[in-house]
């Protein structure tokens, strides 16, 4: 989780540094973003279902 976070923490000062030189981001577009995050979503999905009824499955 601390690599998460100090990831985060990174790109937000990027962004602040990019914004106040007045760069434009290399970064994709929000939508292609958005659609990373629901992959990332979807692929945990299954494995949170199993472990969710493993205990009934017993």
């Amino acid at each position: 989780m601390k690599a998460y976070l100090m990831s985060l923490a990174v790109g937000v000062a990027v962004g602040l540094l990019y914004n106040v030189l007045q760069v434009k981001s290399p970064a994709p577009p929000t939508v292609a973003l958005v659609g990373l995050l629901g992959m990332l979503g979807g692929e945990h999905v299954i494995p949170w279902i199993r472990t969710w009824l493993a205990p009934g499955l017993h």
